[in-house]
C-alpha cells in the first residue's frame, strides 16, 4: 500500500475550508489515512472485486485466497488461466455461477485488451475508465468508483450511492435520513477538486460515537 499520487495535506485543507461541517468531523477524526494498491492492475482490481461482492470481509477473503490457490499460487491468476478453466473448477472455490462467468468475461476482455493496463488507465480520464469498466458483466459504476480511489487514488470521486457515504453523511450533518444521490452529489460540488478525501472522511464519520 502507498499514498495516493496528490497532496493529501493540501486536499484535506481544501476540502475543510469549503466546508465548515465536515472540518468538524474531520478535526475529530483525525489525519486522512487514505492508502491505495500502487502495483494493481486493473484486471487484478476488479477480479478481486468481483469475488468481494455481497460477502464479508472474512469470507470474500477467504474464497478469494481459494480462487487464487487454484492455480498454484498466492495471487490472482493471469486471464490465459481463469479463460480456460471450467466453471465448474472456479465453483470449486465457493464463487457462484454467476460471479464464476463474470470473472471469465474479465478475463476475456482482459485479453482482448478491452481492460486497460495501469499505466494506460492512469492517462484516462474518471468517465472513461467508468464507461470502459462498466462493460464488464457484473462490474457496475460503484465497482469502478471504488476502483478509481483505492486502486489508481483519483482525488475526486464521490461514490454517492454508496451506503456508507450516504450514512456518514446523515451522522457529520445531524440527519435523520439518508440523503438521496442527487442532494449528496449537489452538496459534494462545495468539495471539489478533492471529493474522494470528503468520501473517505463520510465512511469513517460512522465510526464515531
Amino acid at each position: 500500500m502507498a499514498a495516493p499520487p496528490f497532496d493529501l495535506a493540501a486536499a484535506c485543507a481544501h476540502v475543510a475550508r469549503r466546508d465548515r461541517t465536515l472540518a468538524r468531523v474531520m478535526k475529530e477524526i483525525g489525519p486522512c489515512g487514505l492508502e491505495i494498491a500502487a502495483r494493481r492492475s486493473p484486471y487484478e482490481a476488479l477480479a478481486q472485486s468481483i469475488v468481494y461482492q455481497q460477502l464479508t470481509g472474512q469470507a470474500a477473503a477467504t474464497i478469494f485466497a481459494r480462487f487464487c490457490r487454484l492455480f498454484g499460487s498466492s495471487r490472482c491468476p493471469c486471464p490465459e488461466k481463469v479463460v480456460d478453466a471450467s466453471l465448474e473448477l472456479l465453483r470449486s472455490a465457493g464463487l457462484s455461477r454467476t460471479k464464476a462467468a463474470a470473472l471469465q468475461d474479465l478475463a476475456a476482455r482482459a485479453l482482448d485488451g478491452a481492460i486497460p493496463t495501469r499505466s494506460r488507465a492512469e492517462k484516462l480520464s474518471d468517465e472513461e475508465i467508468v464507461e470502459r469498466l462498466t462493460e464488464v458483466r457484473g462490474v457496475g459504476r460503484w465497482t469502478v468508483e471504488m476502483f478509481l480511489i483505492f486502486t489508481l487514488g483519483r482525488p475526486d470521486v464521490l461514490p454517492v450511492d454508496d451506503y456508507g457515504v450516504r450514512k456518514g453523511f446523515a451522522q457529520a450533518f445531524g440527519r435523520r435520513i439518508l440523503p438521496k444521490p442527487k442532494e449528496l452529489n449537489g452538496h459534494g460540488e462545495i468539495w471539489r477538486p478533492y471529493r474522494t478525501i470528503a468520501s473517505w472522511y463520510l465512511w469513517r464519520a460512522n465510526e464515531l460515537p
